[in-house]
C-alpha cells in the first residue's frame, strides 16, 4: 500500500530531525571528515554518506587514529576507504574478508562475496597513497573463524552482516570469536537493519531485517555489554514490508524497475546503531 503525499512529507520532516538529534550527539573524530571529503571516494559512494552518517557512526563508536581496528566483512569497501586512511599513520587496520574462492565454492553467494573481496584487496593495493598498509584475512564462518591473535583489537565494527550470519546459524558463535580478538575494554560497534518492534517479545519484518533486543541479547550471550544504543542511522520511512525485503531498497533495488522511484524515495533501510564493550577482568 502506498502512503499519501502529506502523510510521506510529515514522515521526512520527522526523519530529518531524528537524524539531527542523533548526529548532534555523536562527536565526529578528529582529522575524519578529510577522508570522507576526499576525491578518492565515489560521487556514488559519497551520495550514500545522508544514509550512512559516517563521520557520525565512527564517532558514537568512538574511533581514534591511534586505534587497531578490524572490520568484518567490508564488501567493497564502503567504509574501508574511510577507515584505511583515517588509521594508517597511527594505528591499524584489519579487514576480514570473505574467503577466497579457491574453486571450491559452489554457492552463488559466497562465490560472489569472494569476488567482492578479491576487487577489494585488488583495489587497496592499487591506491597505496590513499589506504596505506592493510592487513586482510579470510572469514567464513563456521568453518573459518579466525580473526588474528586474541585480546588484540581495541575496535571491532561490523556493517550490516549480522542478518547474514543469523540465517546461517552462526550468530552467537560470530559474535564469540568477535569478542575472543577484541582487547577487554575493547569496543564492538554495529549496525543492522531493524525490523519493526512489535512487543516486548515479538517483531515482524521482510527478509535481511533483525530485532534489536534479539541483537542485543546474542552479544550478551557472547560476553559483551551494551554501553549505548543510536539513531544515528534510523529511517522512519522504512515500512519494513516489501517483496524481498529490505534488499529492495537502495543500493540493491532487487525489484528492478519496479516500483523503483518508490524505494528511491524511502532511502536505505532503518537501521540499529549499537555499541558494545568487552569487560575488563576484575582484579584478582
Amino acid at each position: 500500500m502506498y502512503n499519501s503525499p502529506v502523510r510521506n512529507s510529515v514522515k521526512s520532516v520527522l526523519f530529518v530531525l531524528c537524524c539531527a538529534v542523533a548526529q548532534a550527539q555523536a562527536a565526529v573524530p578528529a582529522g575524519l571528515q578529510q577522508w570522507i571529503d576526499a576525491p578518492q571516494r565515489s560521487a556514488e559512494n559519497k551520495a550514500r554518506d545522508q544514509y550512512r552518517h559516517p563521520a557520525e557512526t565512527l564517532g558514537f563508536f568512538g574511533l581514534q587514529p591511534e586505534m587497531k581496528v578490524l572490520e568484518i566483512w567490508p564488501a567493497r569497501g564502503w567504509y574501508t576507504e574511510i577507515l584505511a586512511p583515517y588509521l594508517k599513520e597511527r594505528g591499524e587496520l584489519t579487514i576480514a574478508n570473505f574467503r577466497r574462492n579457491d574453486g571450491t565454492l559452489e554457492d552463488d553467494k559466497k562465490i560472489f562475496w569472494a569476488k567482492l573481496s578479491a576487487r577489494l584487496d585488488a583495489d587497496i593495493r592499487k591506491k597505496p597513497q590513499h589506504f596505506g598498509t592493510v592487513k586482510s584475512l579470510e572469514f567464513d564462518p563456521p568453518a573459518m573463524m579466525q580473526l588474528g591473535q586474541v585480546n588484540y583489537y581495541d575496535m571491532v565494527l561490523s556493517f550490516r552482516n549480522s542478518h547474514v550470519w543469523n540465517e546461517a546459524g552462526y550468530l552467537l558463535d560470530v559474535y564469540r570469536a568477535l569478542f575472543d580478538a577484541l582487547k577487554p575494554g575493547g569496543t564492538l560497534g554495529l549496525v543492522e537493519h531493524r525490523s519493526s518492534r512489535l512487543s516486548e517479545i515479538s517483531s515482524r519484518a521482510g527478509e535481511g531485517y533483525l530485532d534489536e533486543y534479539y541483537v542485543i541479547s546474542v552479544a550478551q550471550q557472547a560476553g559483551f555489554v551494551l554501553a549505548e544504543r543510536s539513531e544515528i542511522n534510523a529511517n522512519p520511512l522504512d515500512t519494513k514490508n516489501y517483496p524481498k525485503g529490505v534488499y529492495a531498497l537502495p543500493p540493491t533495488l532487487a525489484m528492478g524497475e519496479q516500483d523503483k522511484a518508490r524505494y528511491l524515495a524511502i532511502g536505505e533501510s532503518d537501521r540499529m546503531t549499537l555499541r558494545f564493550v568487552k569487560p575488563v577482568p576484575a582484579a584478582q
